[in-house]
């Protein structure tokens, strides 16, 4: 009978990242002094396949486990649209420096340049410094012929528009839509399987051979949506024992969990995974028929969609975010 799975961290160093990802997962003592950006806490990416941790399934990776169990796992409208690859990408991002600015094609465009999938995202906040901010766009209505010039002229950083944010704030981030990551900010991505970007402006960063990162100008500038409206950075006051829906889009929903006290999810009418998030605190995940599976800190659990349910009991405190697919996709 299938369980609630635990997956390794897999952590990318980035140029721009910090140092509580190494905190978190007790790196310290392998400290490199190469920051890393991202831990990729569930990825169906080739390449940078998760692997079970957890459970007489350890081991395996998760495209396998999507081969092997199909629709008990992921849902069976899930599978008969996406077949073995699982269609969401966790990540945990410790920013120490701007992201480069940048923008991910729809799917249409994903499959024609790169036979992948697009990329829309939802960014929440864990944590953030007083001065932190994100790019959501422009300030300004532009052409793509205005947007073109002033990326000319070097003129672009005047064109964004920067947006202070604070915990516990999330935006939805659909693609085609530029945006950036702004310094000191900890905060958990769920995507689209999809590590399609491009670079728009990297802030002038060269490495240590004095080399910048590759530019995508012309496939930005043919991506970019310019008659979208502004992206939205939203809060949501924290209620305890709620289930606080942050954001259904087509691709995924999320909802907010702040827990005192066992909370029971019941799945009868979905057919989906869950997956759980913790941000903060420790919770347990009692499901039918198994051991408990404990989540600290930064750890990420997938419920299969085989499972009636889950119990999530937190020690003491606990905020999860809960994520699954909100309808069928066929």
């Amino acid at each position: 009978m299938l369980y609630p799975l635990k997956f390794k961290p897999i952590l990318k160093e980035r140029i721009w990242g910090g140092d509580r990802l190494k905190s978190l997962f007790n790196l310290e003592e392998n400290n490199t002094g190469t920051p890393i950006g991202e831990c990729w806490s569930l990825s169906a990416v080739e390449g940078s396949l998760s692997v079970v941790e957890n459970g007489f399934l350890a081991g395996n990776n998760i495209t396998e486990l999507v081969e092997i169990y199909m629709g008990d796992l992921v849902g069976d409208s899930i599978y008969q649209k996406f077949g073995i690859e699982f269609p969401l990408l966790i990540k945990l991002i410790d920013t120490n420096e701007f992201l480069s600015v940048q923008v991910h094609p729809d799917d249409e465009m994903a499959k024609e340049r790169h036979h992948a999938f697009g990329k829309s995202e939802f960014w929440y906040m864990i944590d953030s410094q007083d001065d932190s901010q994100i790019i959501t766009g422009f300030n300004k209505k532009l052409t793509r012929k205005e947007y073109i010039a002033s990326v000319k002229r070097g003129g672009l950083r005047s064109s964004l528009q920067y947006v202070d944010v604070n915990r516990d704030d999330f935006i939805y981030i659909p693609s085609r839509s530029l945006h950036s990551l702004g310094k000191g900010l900890f905060l958990v991505e769920i995507q689209q399987t999809s590590d399609v970007t491009y670079r728009v402006y990297d802030w002038d960063r060269v490495d240590a051979q004095g080399k910048g990162r590759e530019l995508h100008l012309d496939l930005a500038a043919d991506t970019i949506d310019f008659d979208a409206d502004p992206l939205n950075l939203e809060s949501l006051q924290i209620e305890e024992d709620k289930v606080q829906e942050l954001t259904s889009n087509p691709y995924f929903e999320v909802n907010r969990l702040f827990l005192t006290q066992k909370l029971e999810r019941e799945f009868l009418e979905n057919d989906s995974f869950r997956l759980y998030i913790c941000l903060d605190g420790k919770v347990e995940l009692h499901t039918l028929n198994n051991d408990p599976v404990y989540l600290g800190t930064g750890e990420t659990a997938l419920i299969p969609a085989s499972l009636p349910g889950v119990n999530l009991r937190p020690i003491d405190k606990a905020k999860v975010l809960e994520v699954l697919n909100p309808k069928p996709l066929i």
